[in-house]
Formats: structure tokens, C-alpha cells, sequence
């Protein structure tokens, strides 16, 4: 049936896949960093502390302090093409352009920064998707990754007056063909090197102990991928957390602090892997591979080496096609 001549247009039905990531500044500049900490360190997700209490501390400790510090950090690790978590999750979304079909639409997105979720999911309803599937790229859940990059796309949906279906990509910390990919990049990483490694750590980002009582699986869930790889690997991996920020007590054991004690222990050649980043970034680029190793050596390490993260390797990108693509059956078969 033809609509009326005064009938808006309607575009092709299409399916959207949105990856997202935690965000980075726009620059490596006091001021852009400023700006993206306001915005990440403004999150109650992110920080569990009465806003009463949180905002003076904020505006008037952190801010005024902290973006001169970060920013030096951004501009160690800064490429051409801008910083490496916006460039390498772009990479990744481009690499799965066209792996579902022509009439699926894959594009990415930031919690904090640019470009926005909000902006991107309402793009994708502007190209006609009446289906989104949501990705957080973070292996592991926490309230203060995943959820919290589900709650802005819920937010924005929330003000539509048209809704496209929703479906999240569930945490992949133990699936197989993630724990296949991260083996694969590993030994890739490995065969380069010019020593063997006598330890490999395993760092994750750190989280409020706290966090483990109130019910969040996080901890559980690094601890589960870390085994699986070690046993994938036939070899068992050192765990530890990494980016401790303020006074509360954190997950342990910390990554400087192992990485500092590892010569007195005799290990002396060490290999770093990050499991729980789905891209390299500031973490992994500059307090691992700069800080981590300039600790290591000046503890009397000898041998040093950081191993990247899956990024938009073949490995990495043929297991986002696998588990994308499982969470888009039955949708595909509808259009």
C-alpha cells in the first residue's frame, strides 16, 4: 500500500550495532581533560560518594589540580589520529563494517566525550534502525562501566518518542571465544619478544573494595578470565588491579606494588597483559607499559615487556564478529 503524498518519509528498516567505550578527552590539553573529568568524575556511578559531599571535593581539590597531570600522561601516549582508545574503537567499528549485512549499521560511541551515545543512537534511528543492539566493550560488568554506559542509552531512549528495540551485549569475561582470542594475542605477543618471560601479570583496572561487598561481580569475573587464560596458556598468571584513585581502599594486590616486589622475588623478566580492556588506552599505554615498566626496572628488573590489548586485531575483531553476531540472530532473519 502507497502512503499519502504528505506521508513523512520512512527509510529502510535497518538493524544498528553500537559499540561502546568509556570516552577520552578531546585533546591532550589541561583544559579538554578538565572538561572529560568533569564529566567522568561527575558520574554517581563512577563515584560512590553523597554529591553534598563529592562535589566541593571535586571542584575544589581535583579539577582545579589534576587535568595539568593527565594531560602530560595523554600527550605520552597521544597518536595522529588522536587518542588511542577514540582511534582504535573506531578502528574496530570500521572493521566490522559490512560483517552483518548491508543492512546492518555498526558505529561506536563514548560514555564520556564525543561522540555521545545519545548522539549516535539517535543517528541510527535517523538511518531507519528499528533495532539497536548496545556493546560496552568491557569484558567484565561493573556498575561503573557497563552499567553506567547503558544508563545514558536508556536516558536517551527515554526522551524519544519513537523507541527502537533494545537488545546489551552480556559480559563475555569467560566465553570461549574470547578467552581463544586473548590466547592468540598473548602468544602472538610473546613469539616477538627477545627473553621469555619467568612471570605474566595480569592486570585489571582497580575498583573500591567495596564494590565486591555491595554485590558487583567484577572482581569474580576477572579473577575467572585470568584462570581460563592461564590455562589456556599452560601457564598461571599473576592478577592484580591497577588505577587506584583516592583514599578508600581498593582491590588488591595492586600492579605497582607487585611489579615493584617481583626482583626481590627473583623474578627479574616479566611480561603485562590487560584482559580487561577491549582497546588500548591512557591505563594500559602509560601507567602499564611507561610507569609500570619504569617501576619494574628501577625495583632491579631486567627484562620488561607490555603485551597490547585484542584492539582491531584479526583476533580481536573475528570475536566481536562471533558474539555480535550471536546476539543478532533472529533479528537479522526479520528484516
Amino acid at each position: 500500500m502507497n502512503p499519502p503524498a504528505d506521508h513523512p518519509a520512512v527509510p529502510q528498516r535497518r538493524i544498528g550495532v553500537l559499540l561502546v567505550n568509556l570516552g577520552t578527552p578531546d585533546a591532550p590539553d589541561a583544559s579538554s581533560v578538565r572538561r572529560y573529568l568533569r564529566e567522568f568524575l561527575s558520574d554517581p556511578r563512577v563515584v560512590e560518594i553523597p554529591r553534598l559531599i563529592w562535589q566541593p571535593i571535586l571542584h575544589g581539590l581535583i579539577l582545579p589540580t589534576r587535568p595539568k597531570k593527565s594531560a602530560h600522561a595523554y600527550a605520552q601516549v597521544w597518536r595522529p589520529d588522536g587518542s588511542p582508545l577514540a582511534a582504535i574503537t573506531r578502528a574496530q567499528a570500521a572493521a566490522l563494517a559490512g560483517a552483518f549485512g548491508p543492512d546492518v549499521i555498526v558505529d561506536h560511541a563514548m560514555r564520556y566525550g564525543r561522540p555521545a551515545i545519545g548522539d549516535r543512537i539517535r543517528a541510527l534511528v535517523a538511518a531507519g534502525c528499528d533495532r539497536i543492539l548496545l556493546a560496552p566493550l568491557y569484558p567484565q560488568y561493573s556498575a561503573a562501566t557497563t552499567a553506567t554506559a547503558n544508563d545514558r542509552a536508556f536516558a536517551t531512549l527515554a526522551a524519544m518518542r519513537f523507541q527502537p528495540a533494545i537488545r546489551t551485549l552480556p559480559p563475555y569475561f569467560d566465553h570461549p571465544d574470547h578467552i581463544a582470542a586473548l590466547k592468540a594475542g598473548v602468544e602472538t605477543a610473546l613469539a616477538a619478544l627477545d627473553f621469555v618471560p619467568e612471570a605474566i601479570v595480569a592486570s585489571f583496572h582497580g575498583m573500591p573494595e567495596r564494590t565486591l561487598r555491595l554485590g558487583d561481580p567484577y572482581h569474580c569475573q576477572c579473577q575467572k578470565t585470568a584462570r581460563l587464560l592461564g590455562e589456556a596458556l599452560g601457564r598461571e598468571l599473576i592478577v592484580t588491579f591497577q588505577s587506584r584513585f583516592g583514599r578508600a581502599k581498593w582491590l588488591e594486590p595492586a600492579t605497582d606494588a607487585t611489579l615493584a616486589a617481583l626482583p626481590g622475588r627473583g623474578i627479574r623478566k616479566v611480561a603485562i597483559v590487560a584482559p580487561g580492556f577491549a582497546a588500548d588506552c591512557l591505563e594500559t599505554l602509560e601507567e602499564l607499559a611507561i610507569r609500570g615498566r619504569d617501576g619494574f626496572l628501577a625495583a632491579g628488573g631486567e627484562k620488561f615487556a607490555y603485551l597490547p590489548c585484542l584492539n582491531d586485531s584479526g583476533a580481536g575483531i573475528e570475536m566481536l564478529k562471533k558474539l555480535l553476531g550471536a546476539e543478532l540472530e533472529g533479528w537479522r532473519a526479520g528484516l
